[in-house]
Parts: structure tokens; C-alpha cells; sequence
């Protein structure tokens, strides 16, 4: 047990510290709209990654038998909504620049049940960790609850470098969410050639 958690914890950090949708919306949105208008959104998040790891966890056997169809039906459904979320960060300003927009705990929320990167997360860690060494609810609950904080630690942690460099990103707003609006393009690429 102790060497499938060991296996575990570098897969569930490197995952949830890499780029991916949930951290370049959340360091995003803390850049331009600072930690009060985006508490939503990054609860939003957390919430939907929660929700994400409960049906993982629950549903990891009866999905198996379906996997290679829902994987696929999947990708090009998360990769759609990360382009349109591309589109929205290129084109978003500081909130003292122009029209201001709205972050929501639904944004945040939704954007789980189609970003193929925290399901896939989800999937692999109860089909190659979990229930391998256990099948008992309480281990089950007790790996949501693991993957979940460090699944949100790290999108958290993104938001933290966004606040922090607020002013910087302020200053380079257009250049900054084109780049990260690049970086999010990237993502729903690489969700299709994988």
C-alpha cells in the first residue's frame, strides 16, 4: 500500500501543478480581477473538481466498460469549451479597464465536467491506485478527499501567482491573456492528438 501511495503523490502533484484549464483560468482571473471577484470561480472549481472525483470514485467500474467511447466523446467536448474559454481570456481586460466581466462559481464549476485532464486524472488514479489496493468506502472517500486538495492546491497556487503579479499583468493585460489564451489553445490541441 504505501508504494501505490508513493506512486501515487508524484502522478497526483504533477497533474494538479501542470497547466491545464483550471490553472490558467484561475491565475487569469485572480490577475485581472483580484482574489474578491474571483473567490467564486476558484470555489466554483473546487466544487466541480469534488464532484469529478465522486463520480470517478463511484463510477470507475461501470465506466470501464464504456471508457475508449466516453474518452473520445469527451475530448472533443472538453476541447470545444477550452477554445471557447481561450476566446474569453483573450479578450477579457482588467476590471478598472473598460466593461467588466463577471467570474462565477458556474464557470468554474462547469468547466470540470468537460476538461478531459481532471477526468482522465480522475479515472487513472481509481483504476491504477485506489482500487487496486482497496475497494472499502472509507479508502475510496479518503482519496477523493486526497485528490481534491491537491487537485485545488494546485489550481490555488496558480491563482497565488496571478495575485501576486497583479500589477506586472496589469500593466501587460493584452499580452498576458493572449499568451495564456495561447496556452489554453495548446491545451485543446493536446486533447485531441492524445
Amino acid at each position: 500500500m504505501n508504494q501505490i501511495l508513493i506512486a501515487f503523490l508524484p502522478y497526483a502533484f504533477v497533474t494538479a501543478f501542470t497547466p491545464g484549464p483550471n490553472n490558467i483560468l484561475a491565475l487569469n482571473s485572480v490577475s485581472n480581477y483580484g482574489w474578491k471577484r474571483s473567490r467564486f470561480m476558484l470555489a466554483g472549481i473546487c466544487s466541480g473538481f469534488l464532484c469529478v472525483m465522486v463520480v470517478c470514485a463511484l463510477g470507475c467500474f461501470e465506466l470501464a466498460q464504456y471508457l475508449p467511447a466516453f474518452v473520445d466523446l469527451m475530448k472533443y467536448v472538453g476541447a470545444a469549451y477550452i477554445l471557447w474559454l481561450a476566446l474569453h481570456v483573450a479578450r477579457s481586460k482588467p476590471s478598472g479597464a473598460g466593461e467588466t466581466e463577471k467570474t462565477s462559481f458556474w464557470k468554474g464549476f462547469m468547466l470540470q465536467f468537460v476538461n478531459v485532464k481532471i477526468i482522465l486524472y480522475g479515472l487513472t488514479v481509481y483504476t491504477g491506485y485506489v482500487l487496486a489496493v482497496s475497494q472499502s468506502p472509507a479508502y475510496l472517500l479518503l482519496s477523493v478527499i486526497l485528490s481534491t486538495v491537491v487537485g485545488c492546491a494546485g489550481t490555488l497556487t496558480w491563482a497565488a501567482v496571478g495575485g501576486i503579479l497583479n500589477r506586472f499583468i496589469g500593466k501587460h493585460y493584452k499580452g498576458f491573456n493572449l499568451s495564456m489564451a495561447l496556452l489554453l489553445v495548446w491545451c485543446a490541441v493536446m486533447l485531441l492528438v492524445e
